[in-house]
């Protein structure tokens, strides 16, 4: 059986056959077979997922699949931290220190955005953040190595990032 293939992104459709719900993990991808969400009828689109480069998928882009119908992307709600400082200089030093973390964070324009880690909460909190638990979708900014974010996750402290900074994180 012949699976569709995505080999493009859109921005740009009007009318989606279906939808596909994934967090953001689940939307850095380049290849993959994948399946839509359940459809009012019942059915679902299984496709494969061929992309010429890794990419964040964002909320709201749609996957052009061979044949010309499109699926939407839907971001999944996630547990988050959102970070907020005392005015917008503190915020600025506290996207400086997530910054140099190299941790994946959405940036608003009052708050910072990240997965949530006792860690950094903890540093965070110890530098004046004040910091709120949430659940919404997660859309962090793409990184500076060609969009791709880092991956940190300190609750294993894995920090694997592929490329030299000058810093120890121990």
């Amino acid at each position: 059986m012949h699976l569709p293939t995505v080999t493009s992104v859109t921005r740009s459709f009007d009318s989606p056959v279906a939808t596909i719900t994934l967090d953001e993990t689940a939307r850095h991808r380049r290849r993959m077979r994948m399946v839509s969400d359940r459809m009012e009828n019942g059915t679902t689109i299984a496709f494969l997922l061929d992309l010429p480069q890794a990419r964040l998928l964002r909320h709201g882009d749609g996957l052009v699949l061979d044949d010309g119908r499109i699926i939407e992307i839907r971001a999944e709600p996630e547990k988050l931290m959102e970070v907020r400082g005392r005015d917008a200089r503190h915020l600025l030093s506290l996207a400086w220190q997530i910054g140099n973390r190299h941790l994946a964070a959405e940036i608003t324009e009052t708050a910072i955005r990240l997965r949530s880690d006792h860690v950094i909460r903890d540093m965070l909190i110890g530098l004046g953040a004040s910091v709120q638990d949430i659940e919404a979708p997660f859309d962090p900014e793409g990184g500076a190595y060609g969009g791709a974010h880092a991956s940190h996750h300190h609750a294993g402290h894995s920090h694997d990032h592929g490329h030299s900074h000058g810093h120890s994180h121990d």
